[in-house]
């Protein structure tokens, strides 16, 4: 038994020089572990997402049958062509895109209300037609229809 003088907090308590200071490897290897396979199992969610929004964004765009002819309506439309590569042509001269921008403009401040139809390939990427789009809404342009190539 202690002797009443000493209290129990200024004990200290003594390691042998036999007794070796162990981590606990076995419950950083189980940690490590667990970390591993959650990594693997969202890993494989995340790219089973990816392959099922590839397939839902696959799109074959329909040919129309009848189409509407600006000229016969009594104007003239600027007609842009986009090939499958992105190459474009204005009434068909090849331009580049600053000077299918330029083109537009000096339309857009010519004529406001002239109509422009985008012909494009059947396998032209949509981002093209999307591009140019954009580039005759920025212009002011708004009569834009398109028509795809057979």
């Amino acid at each position: 038994m202690l002797p009443a003088t000493r209290s129990a907090a200024a004990m200290k308590i003594r390691l042998e020089d036999e007794e070796p200071v162990e981590i606990g490897l076995i419950a950083l290897i189980d940690c490590i572990f667990f970390l591993l396979m959650f990594f693997m199992v969202a890993t494989s969610f995340k790219q089973q997402d990816a392959q099922k929004r590839a397939k839902e964004l696959h799109v074959t765009l329909p040919t129309a049958a009848v189409s509407f002819d600006a000229a016969q309506a009594g104007t003239v439309p600027l007609v842009i062509t986009i090939d499958a590569r992105g190459s474009f042509a204005v009434d068909g001269q090849g331009v580049s895109i600053q000077a299918l921008r330029e083109r537009l403009h000096r339309e857009a401040q010519t004529q406001p209300g002239r109509t422009v139809r985008i012909d494009g390939d059947r396998s032209t990427p949509y981002q093209y037609i999307v591009h140019v789009i954009d580039l005759c809404e920025f212009e002011g342009l708004r009569q834009v229809s398109l028509r795809a190539r057979p």
